[in-house]
Order: structure tokens, then C-alpha cells, then sequence
């Protein structure tokens, strides 16, 4: 297992309006992994961010990055860091090269073009290198985003709703960016309110709820573990009522009684369809068609923050 490069301790945040926008955050994030935070709108995400990348500070708790405090010693911490927010910030009248270039030295690297080349080509703007950022489209100005966070070489990348208003061609691209990141050993944190983005990339997920985190865990085993598995049985007549018989299985009526609906943990040993259609059939129970379903992150994720504490 890789190292933390990211840790986070008692992370509390309260606004003088009274706000309490962060509450006891422990955090860790790996060193080379995708991890992305969920959450809704209000959650505490980009405050989170804000703080690690120091243009908030905490009202309790430590961040350090790579050992580096984000508080104490920032100068070293924030030229780890790279920041692409959710709002174009930049000079609109500047060439896409000039802007990369200056975010570059504003860390104190020394210059290098072939760096800044690479970065452009990987994300398709070389072409548009000497283009004013004012007469790009919405997308390539997102890229430059992701340029300007790159030119100083980060070890941590945080992307605040990166895809938000991009077309999907584009997503996939950035998609496709984010895992070459990662395998060069750049660790990518990432929110998003698209799930199938977190489900696509992400190593590790976590969801944050009202200022703190309401789970942390692996992607894989948090679809395995929290996931759920349905059939439903299109039935030939439909039902007024379920019978005593189909008391064993979780099942719901539904469309009339013509669906009946059956929810099962999708880590259980033994489904248990088999026995309910059996157990059917012995009742006489005719179907014209029968369909699976399996949770998607969507679904863990709208329990989770739903869920009651």
C-alpha cells in the first residue's frame, strides 16, 4: 500500500456567520491514487479543498502534504499542489502559453519549455498555444485550467467539478488525462456530482455529508459491500396482494401488481432466486419475463447521504 501523501486530522472549519462547515475530518490519501469526494451541494467539498490548498484557513485541526503543514510551512506545501477550481480564473487577454508560463514561475521553478510543451500536447492546446484565452471555447479554456495547474509539476492535483458544462467527447478526454496522471505517480483528488465520473476513475471514494465525511473505502468494496442486486418478475396476472407464502424474500409489489420486485444484498452468499421461483411456480405464479438490476454508485451514494445518523 503507498505511502499518505495527504493527511488530514480534527479538520474543523466555522465561519463568523456561525456556518460549521467542517466537522472532525481525518482523512488520508495515497500517494499515486484517483480519489474522489462526493457530496452534495453545501457538503463541505470545496472548503475542504480550500483549506488543503490554503486559500481558507482551518478554525481546528492539521493538513500536511508530503510532511510539508499546510499553515506552518506553506510556501513548501502549496508548490505541491496543484488547483483547478470550478471557475475560469485567468487572463482572458493573455496567449494560452504566456498564462501557463507565468503560473509556472509563480512558484519559483525555473524555466522549461519542454515541460510546458508536453502539458499543452497532452491536453490538445499546443495548436492553441499562442491564442488569446478570450477566444477559446468553454472547453479549451477548462484545459488551461489544467495546464496552469500542471506547469509547476504538482505531486497532488485537486480538480474542484472539473467536466462541470463540458460536452462528453471532452469529459472522456479529461477522463482519459486524469489516469496518465496517475500512472506518472501524480495523485488526483477530484469532486464531481457526475457519479459515473467517480465510478469510472476513482480508486477510493469518499462521501461527505453536512461538514464531515459519512464514509471513506475502496470503490470496489463499497459496491460490494453497500451495492444491491433486484429482480423483478413480470408476472402474467397481477396480484392485489402479496401472499403469506412470499413472506422469506423482500419483496414489493409494483405497477399495479403486475411487478413484483425482489432486493437482495449484492454480497450474500446464496441470491435466494432460485427458491423464489420455485416457491412461485409451486403457487401457480406465471411471469412473462424476469430482469436483474445491480446498484449503481448513484444508488449508494443517495443512501448514504440520506441515510439517518
Amino acid at each position: 500500500m503507498s505511502e499518505a501523501i495527504l493527511r488530514i486530522s480534527g479538520l474543523e472549519k466555522r465561519y463568523a456567520s456561525g456556518l460549521h462547515a467542517l466537522k472532525e475530518v481525518n482523512l488520508e490519501i495515497r500517494q499515486g491514487e484517483i480519489f474522489a469526494l462526493l457530496g452534495p451541494n453545501g457538503a463541505g467539498k470545496t472548503t475542504l479543498i480550500s483549506i488543503v490548498c490554503g486559500i481558507v484557513s482551518p478554525s481546528a485541526g492539521t493538513v500536511t502534504v508530503d510532511g510539508h503543514d499546510v499553515v506552518r510551512d506553506y510556501r513548501a506545501s502549496r508548490s505541491l499542489i496543484g488547483l483547478v477550481p470550478q471557475e475560469l480564473h485567468t487572463d482572458m487577454f493573455e496567449t494560452v502559453w504566456a498564462t501557463i508560463n507565468f503560473s509556472r514561475g509563480l512558484f519559483g521553478k525555473a524555466p522549461d519549455a519542454a515541460h510546458l510543451e508536453k502539458v499543452l500536447r497532452d491536453l490538445s492546446l499546443w495548436e492553441k498555444r499562442n491564442d488569446k484565452i478570450m477566444t477559446l471555447s468553454g472547453g479549451m479554456k477548462r484545459r488551461v485550467l489544467i495546464a496552469k495547474a500542471l506547469a509547476h509539476e504538482p505531486r497532488i492535483l485537486f480538480l474542484d467539478e472539473p467536466t462541470a458544462g463540458v460536452d462528453v467527447e471532452l469529459r472522456r478526454d479529461m477522463w482519459a488525462l486524469v489516469r496518465r496522471l496517475r500512472d506518472s505517480g501524480v495523485t488526483v483528488v477530484l469532486t464531481t456530482h457526475y457519479i459515473e465520473e467517480a465510478e469510472e476513475m476513482a480508486d477510493r471514494i469518499g462521501v461527505i455529508a453536512n461538514g464531515a465525511l459519512a464514509i471513506v473505502e475502496e470503490k470496489a468494496k463499497l459496491m460490494r459491500e453497500l451495492g444491491r442486486k433486484q429482480l423483478t418478475v413480470h408476472l402474467q396476472t397481477p396480484l392485489q396482494s402479496l401472499p403469506e407464502a412470499l413472506a422469506p424474500w423482500t419483496l414489493a409489489l409494483k405497477a399495479d401488481g403486475r411487478d413484483l420486485e425482489y432486493t437482495f444484498d449484492g454480497h450474500q452468499e446464496k441470491s435466494g432466486i432460485p427458491e423464489l421461483l420455485k416457491k412461485l411456480a409451486e403457487l401457480g405464479l406465471e411471469y412473462n419475463d424476469l430482469q436483474t438490476r445491480q446498484s449503481t454508485l448513484e444508488d449508494i451514494f443517495v443512501g448514504i447521504v440520506h441515510r439517518k445518523p
